[in-house]
């Protein structure tokens, strides 16, 4: 230990887009309970809106996949010693690391070794796949906070002390989106049908997904031309988004929007999204969508070696079954995606009875999550 904890500063790590919502949502919570509270590290644009200290741009850690992470490495194990080291000068109060596992789990592992105090937000997804992660978490944090109900007897069996808070998303997405409020912010007409296209916030996915998700429009416009498309791309990446939809079939003819996520999925009728969080995302605003993703093959096969469930996408996992398509690798062809998405417009019975499913998850998750995560962190700084 090199210096005294700093009342009411914290450190916070979350390495993509989701992170940083998620990060925003628990930093509500803080700024409630310690009005005077300081917070640093990593983080991205909603964080700043709090006030937040980004000691280096979040999206230098939105790498996902076995092979694309190698060949970052090491850039990001470079980040990671720098990080670490500043944050034993500082000596916050407690280091948060939100979401980013690969990342933050040896972080907090070597900060609590230390003897700073650590919480991880969000349960690793050790019940959906690399289950070996349990011994890391457990040398990792002094608590986890948990954003699905059924996690937090799942780490206590495995002598991991944690508390379920919610999931903040599902207080941040109203339970009946206003579809007519949302196309009227995107210029769109009330009776076009259109469809949401989400290829992901990371500069690998959008290099795997992209051009697919563009080529299956497509084919979607050629079968039905009155489809309008929209497409948010996180601003850092927009220039990169605009490239490939210029070289695509799509070219002038999809409306990118800048971020923005929440308002293509509220003002769609189908989304055609990369697995990971803007899946729970869409579910909570009751749109069907077909689940799409694309890695490097060597990515793919070690990944697939460690899936402990038969889904991917979180509502099938949250479902227990496959209430959306899931078209993953090879299945991914932009034919495939096409006819999985048309599908949906026109299966308007299979589409009310989707949205009930998950208007009934979205009530199971909704939490007051800013006071809960702020009640837990409390009790890990009073030790």
């Amino acid at each position: 230990m090199t210096s005294n904890p700093t009342q009411h500063q914290f450190a916070l790590v979350a390495g993509e887009a989701s992170g940083d919502l998620l990060a925003s949502l628990l930093l509500d919570g803080l700024q409630a309970r310690w009005p005077d509270m300081r917070s640093v590290g990593i983080g991205g644009p909603r964080m700043l809106a709090h006030g937040f200290e980004s000691w280096w741009p979040q999206e230098k850690l939105a790498v996902r996949g076995y092979i694309e992470v190698l060949r970052h490495y090491a850039e990001i194990a470079g980040i990671r010693r720098q990080l670490k080291a500043r944050l034993l000068k500082e000596w916050p109060q407690l280091f948060i690391g939100v979401d980013a596992p690969d990342f933050n789990l040896d972080l907090e592992a070597g900060l609590r070794s230390r003897g700073m105090k650590t919480v991880h937000f969000v349960c690793p997804s050790i019940w959906a796949w690399r289950a070996d992660r349990a011994d890391k978490i457990r040398a990792a944090a002094d608590h986890v906070l948990c954003i699905f109900p059924f996690e937090p007897a799942l780490l206590e069996k495995l002598g991991i002390a944690a508390s379920y808070v919610g999931h903040p998303i599902a207080n941040v997405v109203p339970m009946v989106p206003d579809r007519a409020a949302a196309r009227s912010a995107l210029g769109i007409q009330p009776d076009v049908p259109v469809v949401a296209l989400l290829p992901g916030s990371r500069r690998s996915e959008l290099r795997y997904l992209a051009s697919r998700f563009f080529a299956a429009a497509a084919l979607m416009q050629r079968a039905r031309p009155e489809i309008q498309f929209v497409a948010p791309a996180i601003p850092a990446l927009r220039a990169e988004v605009e490239q490939m939809l210029k070289a695509s079939p799509m070219a002038g003819k999809v409306q990118l929007l800048d971020g923005q996520s929440h308002v293509a999925l509220a003002a769609c009728d189908a989304t055609l999204i990369a697995s990971g969080t803007a899946t729970l995302e869409a579910a909570l605003f009751k749109r069907p969508m077909v689940i799409a993703y694309n890695m490097h093959s060597l990515s793919w096969r070690l990944m697939q070696r460690q899936q402990l469930q038969p889904w991917v996408g979180l509502p099938n996992i949250l479902c227990g079954e496959f209430v959306v398509p899931e078209l993953l690798q090879d299945a991914a062809s932009p034919e495939a995606l096409a006819e999985a998405t048309l599908a949906w417009l026109s299966s308007p019975d299979k589409v009310a009875a989707l949205e009930q499913r998950f208007a009934t998850m979205h009530e199971e998750l909704r939490r007051d999550t800013p006071t809960l995560c702020a009640d837990a962190i409390q009790k890990v700084l009073e030790g």
